[in-house]
């Protein structure tokens, strides 16, 4: 997919696999729709089956820590910790290692950045939130999402809020009927030539 030459939107759904995946799952393959999944290691561990679905089904997955804690208030040992046994459980689930990380809460310093460089590893936030896990009202997640959905916007979701999951067969076709194609991650991000350690897109106030 050239997401320069067609309108592209990147869905990613944090915290999980939660215990919705699977319907969720069954919708993105109903609609054509791919999803980067920014998964806890401690979810893959207690719901493995989703997380092979998900790599069988083309969808594309990231690390998200293994408990969620604040990468900027852990020590180095904590956040490598963290990182690695995320990367291990989804190798051990699905036979792939995620390529880009998700610092819990969105939070990241220069620190951070070192170890994330250290795992190979770019940052990867969002440029809009569909605000699903304060609202949990199907309604106001669509509404939300529609609002802030623009050509390579990167949203954020949780897999774990029903109301996402209720939600997104609606949501999906209302995007796909203004012109989106719902691709991954690095879909949007491939002309960004990012390396280990970047973020992106780059938080206000982020020294580079």
């Amino acid at each position: 997919m050239d997401c320069d030459q067609v309108k592209c939107i990147a869905l990613t759904f944090d915290d999980g696999p939660g215990k919705y995946a699977g319907t969720l799952l069954d919708t993105l393959k109903k609609y054509d729709a791919k999803a980067t999944f920014f998964l806890e290691g401690q979810y893959v561990k207690s719901r493995p089956q989703y997380v092979k679905r998900m790599v069988a089904e083309g969808h594309e997955l990231g690390n998200h820590s293994y408990s969620h804690p604040d990468f900027t208030k852990s020590e180095p040992g904590t956040i490598r910790s963290e990182i690695q046994k995320t990367q291990d459980a989804v190798k051990k689930a699905a036979g792939v290692e995620p390529k880009l990380l998700r610092p819990p809460y969105g939070m990241a310093d220069l620190q951070v950045s070192d170890i994330a460089a250290e795992f190979g590893m770019p940052m990867i936030l969002w440029t809009a939130g569909s605000q699903d896990w304060s609202s949990k009202n199907v309604d106001a997640i669509q509404k939300q999402t529609l609002a802030v959905a623009k050509p390579n916007s990167i949203i954020l979701m949780h897999d774990w809020v029903k109301q996402t999951v209720d939600g997104m067969p609606a949501l999906i076709k209302t995007l796909q009927n203004k012109g989106y194609h719902l691709v991954t991650v690095s879909d949007v991000v491939k002309n960004e030539d990012l390396k280990p350690g970047d973020i992106f897109p780059v938080p206000d106030g982020w020294e580079k």
